[in-house]
């Protein structure tokens, strides 16, 4: 049994509070240096963060915004339960964090920004149209809804921000100092493009929902394509 395996085994989960717990487990289980830790720590912010803004009635429909956040923490850990199971290949956006994690030749912060992609790029809108369909809403931009997820943005901004400064400064740059080039690979990500991405891959899923076949298809084709793009976020980089 792997050190996550009692974790994952109390996922899926049913609140925002068990989805930080969660990954509160997962970050006291894995060394500092494993990729999908790296990932954790900046998702655990990010959720932190969230949780913070919604406290302080920051957001015009909490209910949307949680249970999207549910959803989200849930497919991130089905996608971590299916590579401790072994029973089944976890999504192929996921597969270039999970084959590189031990790799001492890329940079902690090249880890974070593929685990985002993978969640983000992938997992989000499919989030989305789990969220929407759960809670009997339309899939538009006129709304709340679709409101509150931009102003989920500066958050994301921010958690961003303080984490590279942790990697160059902080935390990580005993053992990030000799890796070369990694702010120019990753100047290309974009937290918010990305999200906005997110959302009309959703549209499209949601427009499509009558059809489950075509549904599939579809996260299907995302999915192949956002591991291609995370292999290009592993290139490795120590001097």
């Amino acid at each position: 049994m792997t050190v996550l395996a009692p974790i994952l085994q109390r996922t899926p989960v049913l609140t925002i509070e068990d989805v930080l717990a969660r990954m509160v487990e997962i970050d006291a289980a894995l060394p500092a240096r494993d990729g999908v830790a790296c990932f954790n720590k900046l998702y655990l912010r990010v959720t932190e963060g969230v949780i913070a803004a919604a406290k302080d009635a920051e957001f015009r429909d909490s209910v949307f915004l949680s249970q999207l956040d549910i959803a989200f923490g849930n497919l991130y850990f089905a996608a971590l339960r299916a590579l401790e199971d072994g029973g089944g290949a976890p999504p192929r956006a996921w597969s270039p964090l999970f084959d590189r994690r031990a790799s001492d030749d890329i940079a902690p912060l090249q880890f974070a920004f593929a685990g985002m992609n993978a969640h983000i790029n992938r997992d989000l809108p499919e989030g989305l149209r789990q969220t929407f369909v759960q809670l009997g809403l339309e899939l538009t931009r006129s709304g709340p809804a679709y409101e509150d997820y931009q102003r989920v943005n500066p958050i994301l901004e921010k958690v961003e921000a303080d984490v590279k400064a942790d990697y160059v400064s902080g935390l990580y740059a005993e053992i990030d100092h000799d890796f070369h080039g990694v702010d120019d690979l990753l100047a290309m990500w974009s937290i918010r493009t990305a999200r906005e991405a997110a959302w009309t891959n959703a549209e499209a899923m949601w427009h499509l929902r009558g059809n489950p076949t075509l549904v599939g298809n579809y996260l299907g084709m995302l999915d192949r394509m956002v591991g291609f793009a995370g292999r290009g976020l592993l290139v490795p980089t120590r001097l």
